[in-house]
């Protein structure tokens, strides 16, 4: 067996990204509402009428919510939990016992079986308890060792894992590295074969539920050798195994109750049977996973959007400023309004995104990651703006509040635990490059070549030929569409009329298609340079999807006689409120200061402006800016603290 790499591989920007891109799922086997926005086209018939799920599936989500809920309501103590910075283990006990922990997984294997819509729902309810215990459930189950043994386990290993994770065992997913983020390529984490085991050596960071958990989902980096491919790989690892110590329990400025830390692996045997797929497939595994994977985070922002509605309902009623309600003043009213048309919004582009991942007939990589990325950003402006509403009480702590008579209202808190989630499972930079690949995938695939500096001159003609074909079809029909005719979706209107909206929508979908070709045509190859573009293109679709899915949502419970009315004039508000940040943001692709802030920021790192830091003090500790990561025994006692 060779010894332990002691430093990570040098890795080219063109190498990390041939590692990124192989490691993306290729193929467009099913429809996708969103890839088909940013082409152009507005395919209101892959989400309307709005899927619904089946009735079993109802009955047995309903039954364990309202068992979720006592269990919240009575069980889960957020303040005790924010001041002693951990979940107590009764919680945990208690949460295993409901089957909680077996949410996602199928019944013949001692879980519950519910559906993404259901298990989702249920992030909401819990994270609303406290966001602490609803991101344990969710990394166990979002991205933990069930899910990916789901799609890529094999029968022995799914009879092995999953009836342990359903009812008793906690796992955590692996991947960042103290010098490693959302560079894969440079992986430092190694795995050599050694007969029938696997040698694991390496240091894992921020391990959301490494603290406590039984079950680990690890990516390595396995050697190339004569009978193996190598390249990143997943593995099933026992926590509790020789040569595993958690060295550090990590504390954050939010959600104090995680159990996250830094995993150490020094020479860890772990059976070639725990790997999960072949070599070299982590990275997709890990990719694939995430594709439902990231709806639990903008659930949960679901969540807190509805208690934030709650909290600046009942306040703004109460608290009176120059002879009437702050809700009547229209600068807090707008608030308000934003608060309630956003929870709106973000429980529409959940649910629909949920129950599309659950019929499996669309492809939902791109809507889920828009969840995600739209969620993320929501739900901490909407914290923002309850703590702005609350105003010296939204910044004074819970328990400050009940110290001195009032209510213990933890919007404060609130705001610090959501802020993780703009990081979280992709950040909101790396969420628009991401987003943005998949939405010009179908450029790469005709005309790609032509900007690819190692193809060759036939294989750009060949490219250019393939391209004219594709564009001679596809600009066309770019110039007109349903959007320009006034009588357009007649079906949405029903006191408040909807149908502007989609039209609107269909319009600006077109012009975000005809944007990105002009984009792609003068950039060409420097166009995955142009972030702050990519990045506002990305948006506008995220605002297109989520008008979309408020309007067939709002038509939806209106069919059903459910709130009908007051769901038209929610999505009415928030149509209205997107209208203008898209507008803003299409202004923004080409009237913005991006080649500015390049030139800044050179001068920034030329020590250019050194001379503006002067006049302050420093209060930052000693060390390096990134911890020694080097492969070899821990000198750190283990604080891995499993629950009983």
């Amino acid at each position: 067996m060779s010894a332990p790499t002691t430093k990570k591989p040098t890795v080219t920007e063109r190498e990390a990204r041939q590692v990124a891109e192989a490691a993306r799922e290729q193929d467009w086997r099913k429809p996708s509402f969103a890839k088909e926005l940013f082409l152009g086209r507005f395919r209101l018939d892959l989400i309307h009428p709005h899927p619904l799920p089946a009735d079993e599936d109802v009955c047995r989500g309903e039954e364990f919510l309202a068992r979720l809920r006592e269990f919240c309501e009575t069980k889960i103590d957020s303040a005790r939990i924010e001041r002693e910075s951990r979940i107590p283990d009764e919680v945990i006990s208690g949460l295993k016992e409901i089957g909680a922990l077996g949410m996602k997984i199928d019944t013949k294997y001692g879980g519950l079986g519910l559906t993404q819509v259901y298990y989702n729902k249920a992030l909401a309810l819990v994270g609303s308890a406290n966001p602490a215990v609803g991101a344990l459930l969710s990394a166990h189950q979002s991205i933990g060792v069930p899910q990916p043994l789901k799609i890529f386990g094999t029968q022995e290993q799914k009879d092995a894992f999953l009836p342990r994770c359903a009812r008793t065992d906690i796992s955590a997913f692996l991947l960042t590295e103290p010098d490693v983020g959302s560079d894969p390529a440079r992986l430092g984490t190694t795995a050599v074969r050694d007969g029938d085991d696997y040698v694991l050596d390496g240091v894992k960071l921020w391990t959301t539920n490494g603290v406590v958990a039984d079950l680990l989902v690890v990516m390595a980096r396995v050697p190339k050798t004569e009978g193996g491919k190598g390249g990143i790989t997943a593995f099933v690892v026992e926590a509790g195994s020789e040569g595993i110590t958690v060295e550090n329990r990590n504390a954050f400025m939010g959600l104090r109750g995680i159990e996250n830390g830094v995993t150490r692996f020094h020479q860890v045997r772990v059976p070639a049977a725990n790997r999960i797929g072949p070599e070299g497939a982590g990275l997709k595994i890990a990719l694939t996973t995430l594709n439902t994977g990231r709806l639990s985070l903008p659930a949960m922002c679901v969540g807190a959007g509805k208690w934030c509605l709650k909290i600046a309902r009942e306040w703004s009623a109460v608290r009176e400023q120059w002879g009437k309600p702050v809700a009547l003043h229209e600068a807090v009213g707008s608030k308000i309004s934003f608060i309630a048309a956003t929870t709106f919004a973000m429980e529409a582009v959940v649910d629909l995104s949920s129950q599309m991942a659950d019929e499996s007939r669309n492809d939902i990589r791109i809507e889920a990651a828009l969840a995600k990325l739209y969620g993320s950003e929501m739900g901490c402006l909407m914290a923002d703006e309850l703590v702005q509403i609350r105003g010296g009480r939204g910044f004074e702590t819970a328990e400050s509040l009940a110290a001195r008579g009032e209510r213990a209202v933890p919007a404060e808190q609130l705001l610090r635990d959501l802020r993780i989630n703009r990081i979280f499972e992709g950040s909101t930079e790396i969420m628009h490059l991401l987003i943005a690949r998949e939405a010009v995938d179908a450029h790469l695939s005709v005309a790609g070549d032509l900007i690819d500096p190692d193809k060759s001159l036939q294989d750009k003609a060949r490219a250019g030929a393939n391209a004219g074909v594709f564009y001679a079809k596809w600009l066309p029909k770019l110039v007109a569409g349903p959007g320009q005719l006034p009588t357009a979706y007649g079906d949405f209107k029903h006191g408040v009329d909807l149908s502007p909206h989609l039209r609107y929508v269909e319009r600006h979908s077109r012009k975000l298609a005809r944007s990105t070709f002009y984009a792609m045509s003068r950039w060409q190859g420097r166009m995955e340079t142009k972030q702050g573009f990519l990045g506002r293109i990305v948006d506008i679709g995220a605002e297109l999807f989520a008008m979309s899915a408020a309007c067939v949502r709002a038509e939806l419970l209106r069919r059903q006689g459910d709130h009908g009315r007051e769901a038209y004039q929610l999505a009415d508000a928030f149509c209205r409120q997107s209208r203008v940040r898209v507008d803003e943001l299409f202004a923004r692709l080409w009237s913005n200061t991006d080649d500015l802030d390049r030139k800044v920021v050179k001068g920034v790192l030329g020590g250019s402006y050194e001379w503006l830091e002067r006049g302050i003090v420093d209060p930052s500790g000693e060390g390096p800016w990134i911890a020694d990561a080097t492969p070899g025994p821990s000198r750190h006692e283990n604080v891995r603290r499993p629950f009983e």
